[in-house]
C-alpha cells in the first residue's frame, strides 16, 4: 500500500486507539445517565448520591468489559505489529469498525432504556426468543422510534461525536521503514510494537473477565447486585452489551409442560403459607455454611462406617450433635460454593447452572434475610475473602442482608491481626475469622439473622503454621483441615456461650457442598451430595436426635421461618423439618443433566423426560441394582419431581421467586 505523507512515531496507532476507547466510556457513561433519567420515577426513590457513587463504580467496570468485548477487532487492527496499519486504507477500515460497533452499543443501551419499564432489567439474549415469532415488532419499535425521539436524537448525536472526535493515527508509514530500508528503526518499530501487544492482551482479557479479582470466573450479571441495594437498580450499572453478551448461547431455563398451571399447583407448590398453631419465636439467628464440611467427615452421622470403628474428624461437631436435631440423610442442592448460597439462604436449588450466572440471578428473590427484615430483624452476611468476591457480596445484598463483612472490615478490626491471618489464597483463616464474627455480632441489635462463609477447609488444604504439627497429615488431604476448621468451631462457640444474644438465638451448620472422599458410600451420584443439616437452639426449644428423615439444604429457610413462626407466605424449594413427617421430607439435586429425586426409601434418577434409574438408596447404599419399571413408587415420584422442576423453570423464567404483597 502506498504511504500518503510523512510522519514519526512508533507508537501512534496503539495510543490513538487508547484514546478513542475512552470516547466510547464517555459514551456509556452518556448511556448511563439517560437510562437513569428515562426510568427516573423507579430510581429517584431510593437514589443518594453515595449510592450513585457505588453504582458508578461498578459500572465502570462493566462498561470496561463490554467496550473491549466488541471492540475487540478494531484493538487487534489497530495493535498488530504490522506497518500496514499506518496507511490511510487500514486506517479509514478501523475507523468504519469503530463507528459500526460502537453505534450499535450506543443504541441498543438507549433503546433498552425504553423496555425497562416493561421488564425491569437489563435485556439478556432471551428477549431474542422471547419475541421470535411476533409478527409485529416493526410496528412497535416504530411507535416506540416516535415516542422516544429524543432519545434518537441522542443515539446520533453521540455516534456524531464519536466520528467526529475520533483520533486518528499520524497519516504515512513511519519514516524509519520507508525505501531505502533503515534496519535499525524498522527493528525498533516492530519490536516495540510487538512488546506493547504482549502487555497490551493481558490486561485486555483481564478487563474483559471483570478485573484481576476474578481469577476464578468472569464477572455475570448477577455480580452487579453488589453494587445496589435493590435488585432493580442493578440494572444501572450494567449495559446492554455487557448483559447481551454473558448470556449469549446461555438458555438455562426451559419451562416444559408437565402439568397444566392448575394441575402443577395440586402436586407441588414452593408457596409456603403461615401455620395456624405457629408460635413467635423473637430469636436470633446464626447461620454457620461451613466451607467442603461434608457428611462423610463427621463422626456422628458415620456410626456404621467402616464396621462401627469410623471416628471421623470432627469431635467438636460431634458433641454438638448430641444436642441438636440433625438428619440421617440430608443433602446439598449443588456441587459448588457458588450453590450452596441460594440453597442455604433463599431455597433455591441448583438446577442446570449456578443460580449465580443466570439471567435470573436478576429475579426478586426471597431469603432468610429478606423476609425477617419484614419483622423488624437486623441482617448481616460474613465472607473471610475479598471483598465481592465469588459473587457471595452481591447475592446476599439480593436476598435482603442489610451489611456485609469481609476481608475488608477484618482488616479495619484494630482487635485483630489483620492480613497476618490471610491464608496467602482465598481468605482469612476461619479460626481469626469466627471469633470476628463472634465479637461483631455482639454489636448488633436483636434480633438479628446472620450468616458466615468459612473458607479454609478448601484447596489447597493447608492449615496455618502454628496448626501443622497439631492437624499433621492423614487420610487424604483435606482431613487436617476438617480438624482445623472443627477446632475453629469449637473456639466460636466458646465465645459465643460467653455473649448476650447466645441462649436466644438458633444455630444453623451445614456445608456449602462435599469435597474430596475416601468412602465408596460417599463416591456415588447421591454420595457426593451428602451435607450436614444441623439445627442447635442452646436454649432447648428443639428435641435432640437424630432424625430418620430426609433433609436438604433448601429445607433450612423454611424451618428457621417455620420455628420462629413467621407469619407471612414465601417461596422456598423446601419443606419445613420440624413440622413435616419424615415420610414426606425429600431431597433433589441435578447432576450432569439428571434431576435426582429422594424420597422415602427410593432414588430416581430423571432426565427430564425420562427416568433413568431407580435405587433403593438405604439398602444399596452404592447404588448398584438399578429398579426402574419394578417400583410401585416410581409413577408417583416421577408426578413429583416433574412438578418441582415445572414449578422451578416457571418461576426463573416469570421472575416469581417472591411472594407478591
Amino acid at each position: 500500500m502506498k504511504p500518503i505523507v510523512n510522519s514519526g512515531g512508533i507508537l501512534r496507532a496503539p495510543l490513538s486507539m487508547m484514546l478513542n476507547l475512552a470516547l466510547v466510556y464517555v459514551a456509556y457513561g452518556i448511556c448511563r445517565i439517560a437510562y437513569l433519567l428515562e426510568n427516573w420515577s423507579t430510581f429517584a426513590p431510593n437514589l443518594t448520591w453515595g449510592a450513585m457513587a457505588e453504582i458508578l463504580r461498578g459500572g465502570w467496570m462493566f462498561d470496561t468489559s463490554a467496550i473491549l468485548y466488541t471492540n475487540a477487532l478494531y484493538i487487534v487492527m489497530m495493535i498488530l505489529p504490522l506497518h500496514w496499519k499506518e496507511t490511510a486504507v487500514w486506517q479509514r477500515a478501523a475507523r468504519l469498525v469503530f463507528i459500526v460497533f460502537n453505534g450499535l452499543c450506543v443504541a441498543i443501551n438507549l433503546a433498552d432504556a425504553v423496555y425497562f419499564k416493561y421488564t425491569g432489567r437489563r435485556t439478556t439474549v432471551t428477549v431474542f426468543s422471547e419475541f421470535g415469532n411476533e409478527g409485529n415488532m416493526g410496528k412497535v419499535v416504530a411507535v416506540e422510534f416516535m415516542r422516544h425521539w429524543y432519545l434518537v436524537l441522542l443515539a446520533v448525536l453521540v455516534v456524531y461525536g464519536l466520528w467526529r472526535l475520533y483520533v486518528s493515527p499520524e497519516k504515512g508509514v513511519p519514516e524509519g521503514l520507508r525505501r531505502p530500508v533503515r534496519w535499525r528503526k524498522m527493528a525498533a518499530y516492530y519490536g516495540v510494537n510487538t512488546l506493547f501487544l504482549v502487555l497490551f492482551v493481558p490486561l485486555c482479557v483481564c478487563g474483559m473477565r471483570g478485573g484481576a479479582t476474578t481469577a476464578v470466573r468472569p464477572i455475570t450479571i448477577s455480580n452487579a447486585n453488589q453494587y445496589v441495594d435493590r435488585p432493580l437498580e442493578a440494572a444501572l450499572v450494567l449495559n446492554t452489551p455487557f448483559s447481551l453478551i454473558r448470556t449469549f448461547n446461555k438458555q438455562i431455563f426451559i419451562v416444559p409442560d408437565y402439568y397444566s398451571p392448575q394441575e402443577l399447583e395440586r402436586i407441588y407448590s414452593p408457596v409456603h403459607t403461615p401455620r395456624a398453631d405457629a408460635a413467635e419465636r423473637k430469636k436470633n439467628v446464626v447461620v454457620l455454611i461451613v466451607e467442603s464440611f461434608g457428611r462423610e467427615y463427621i463422626g456422628g452421622f458415620n456410626k456404621w462406617l467402616d464396621d462401627g470403628k469410623y471416628k471421623g474428624y470432627t469431635p467438636f461437631t460431634d458433641s454438638l450433635m448430641r444436642h441438636s436435631a440433625t438428619w440421617m440423610y440430608s443433602y446439598c442442592n449443588g456441587r459448588k460454593s457458588i450453590d450452596g448460597m441460594p440453597s442455604i439462604l433463599s431455597g433455591i436449588p441448583m438446577f442446570v447452572e449456578p443460580f449465580f450466572l443466570t439471567p435470573s440471578s436478576m429475579n426478586d428473590v426471597s431469603g432468610i434475610a429478606g423476609e425477617l427484615k419484614n419483622k423488624g430483624y437486623y441482617s448481616a452476611f460474613f465472607h473471610g475473602a475479598e471483598n465481592g468476591s465469588m459473587g457471595f457480596q452481591a447475592f446476599a445484598r439480593t436476598t435482603g442482608f442489610t451489611d456485609y463483612f469481609g476481608r475488608t472490615e477484618f482488616n479495619e478490626d484494630k482487635r485483630f491481626r489483620g492480613d497476618d491471618d490471610f491464608d496467602g489464597t482465598w481468605a482469612i483463616w476461619d479460626e481469626p475469622f469466627l471469633q470476628f464474627y463472634a465479637l461483631k455480632m455482639s454489636e448488633f441489635r436483636q434480633p438479628f439473622v446472620s450468616a458466615v462463609f468459612t473458607a479454609s477447609s478448601h484447596h489447597p488444604y493447608a492449615v496455618p503454621e502454628e496448626y501443622k504439627d497439631v492437624y499433621p497429615e492423614e487420610g487424604i488431604v483435606i482431613h487436617k483441615c476438617i480438624r482445623y476448621t472443627d477446632n475453629a468451631l469449637r473456639r466460636f462457640f466458646e465465645t459465643a456461650r460467653r455473649q448476650p444474644w447466645y441462649e436466644n438465638t438458633l444455630f444453623v451448620i451445614t456445608s456449602d457442598h462435599t469435597n474430596l472422599s475416601d468412602h465408596a458410600y460417599y463416591q456415588t451420584d447421591l454420595g457426593g451430595f451428602c451435607s450436614p443439616v444441623i439445627f442447635f437452639d442452646p436454649g432447648g426449644g428443639i428435641t435432640p436426635g437424630m432424625r430418620d428423615g430426609i433433609a436438604q439444604q433448601t429445607d433450612i429457610m423454611p424451618t428457621v421461618l417455620g420455628y420462629l413462626g413467621y407469619d407471612r407466605p414465601y417461596v422456598a424449594f423446601g419443606c419445613d423439618l420440624l413440622a413435616t413427617p419424615a415420610a414426606d421430607t425429600w431431597a433433589v439435586n441435578y447432576l450432569n443433566g439428571i434431576y435426582q429425586y429422594v424420597k422415602g426409601d427410593y432414588l430416581l434418577q430423571f432426565d427430564g423426560r425420562n427416568t433413568k434409574a431407580v435405587y433403593r438408596y438405604r439398602t444399596d447404599s452404592l447404588l448398584k441394582e438399578n429398579l426402574v419399571g419394578h417400583v410401585a413408587e416410581q409413577g408417583q415420584m416421577e408426578r413429583e419431581v416433574k412438578a418441582i422442576i415445572q414449578q422451578y423453570m416457571t418461576r426463573m423464567v416469570e421472575n416469581r421467586l417472591k411472594v407478591e404483597r
